[in-house]
């Protein structure tokens, strides 16, 4: 069998090879959530956001019925478009899907943002941000939180005349904080009008109606607002990789210039425009959420003479502190050994919290045990 060149084994000066662009090179790679323990046996993940419920029958039926994959699939996703446009009143021109919101914040960047422009977004934001402004060599820039939350007044603070992309992650990934209707239109209205800010609503199904942030509003009646979802989280597909965005037709055209052709699958199509249709599982995945967050919430609240401390959430998992004996790192073995794959954030500034998904009942109870034994062994 042909040998090929490695590092190790190639005669060619690095000199002489193509060259990464420097800022580039300096990218570390986006990391997931762990699977699997450091001995490599499966865990239960509750560590990636995933819907504890699976997705709809419906999804599942659709995808069964997908007949061939030798065709391509249409490049303008254009039932899905209009599916997305009669769930959410929004003219399906202004719709512009993708390989996961992922991709559509990734185009926004590119086509909005370069060399020596500036990203500005919260400072215990997604961690993807920081990647999206290296690709494109620009500069990010972190505001300060309040209290684990973006401030409105610390953003603003922080736009200066390179700013060209405001990210705003609401609910927050990974603290759960969400920034209300009159708080968002305050961000906005702080902004010059050349500068776009995009609302990451990736666990907008997960708030209640009654505080929906208003960013679909924004994104339909102003020039410079872009909205982002995904079928990821609370649809139960994030196996299929699908994301929507939406704002003025000159955003809309902005992307979809950048994005891959036949970015959606065939049967990402499909099972979207299922789950779209069986809005009676969304719901019933946000009441199991809020319920058993809940208990949950309740159960950590037991253990704050520990020093354990989970922050307000409006998305499907919590951030726990650990500001006592018991630490982040021995919490995260102590629940690997149970079984389960939880969220460690320290290269987010965040070594002393654990970001948990909400899971079934009974994975939820089993963890809050967990904790409650070892904060008991670590006193």
């Amino acid at each position: 069998m042909r040998a090929f060149a490695t590092d190790e084994t190639s005669t060619m000066p690095p000199s002489s090879r193509p060259q990464m662009k420097p800022y580039i090179e300096a990218i570390h790679a986006y990391v997931p959530g762990k699977s699997a323990g450091d001995d490599g046996k499966p865990l239960v993940k509750l560590s990636a956001n995933e819907n504890p419920l699976g997705c709809s029958p419906k999804a599942m039926d659709a995808l069964a019925e997908v007949a061939s994959p030798a065709g391509y699939p249409d490049p303008d996703a254009t039932l899905l478009r209009e599916t997305i446009g009669k769930v959410h009143g929004i003219d399906p021109a202004r719709i512009v899907c993708g390989t996961g919101s992922g991709e559509l914040l990734n185009c926004a960047v590119q086509a909005f943002a370069g060399v020596g422009d500036e990203i500005l977004f919260s400072r215990f934001a997604f961690s993807l941000y920081p990647l999206l402004a290296q690709k494109v060599g620009a500069d990010h820039v972190l505001a300060e939180d309040h209290d684990y939350a973006a401030s409105v007044d610390a953003m603003l603070a922080s736009v200066t005349p390179r700013t060209k992309v405001v990210l705003l992650d609401n609910p927050n990934n990974p603290t759960g904080t969400f920034l209300p209707r009159a708080e968002v239109a305050r961000l906005h209205a702080g902004l010059a009008p050349d500068v776009l800010l995009v609302v990451d609503q990736a666990y907008a199904e997960y708030v209640d109606a009654a505080d929906d942030d208003g960013g679909l509003e924004l994104a339909a009646t102003q020039d410079n607002v872009l909205v982002t979802r995904t079928f990821s989280k609370a649809y139960g597909l994030a196996g299929e990789r699908i994301g929507w965005g939406t704002g003025a037709p000159h955003l809309v055209d902005a992307l979809n210039r950048l994005r891959g052709p036949f970015n959606v699958t065939t049967s990402g199509q499909r099972t979207a425009i299922a789950a779209l249709e069986d809005q009676s599982f969304v719901d019933s995945s946000r009441t199991h959420n809020a319920a058993a967050r809940a208990r949950f919430a309740t159960a950590i609240e037991a253990l704050g003479n520990h020093g354990l401390r989970a922050l307000p959430s409006e998305a499907n998992f919590l951030l726990v502190l650990f500001e006592g004996a018991l630490t982040a790192d021995a919490a995260l073995r102590g629940i690997a050994q149970a079984g389960y794959a939880v969220r460690h954030l320290p290269s987010q500034g965040l070594p002393h919290a654990l970001r948990i998904t909400i899971g079934t009942d009974r994975q939820m109870a089993e963890i809050a045990e967990t904790l409650r034994q070892l904060c008991e062994a670590a006193r």
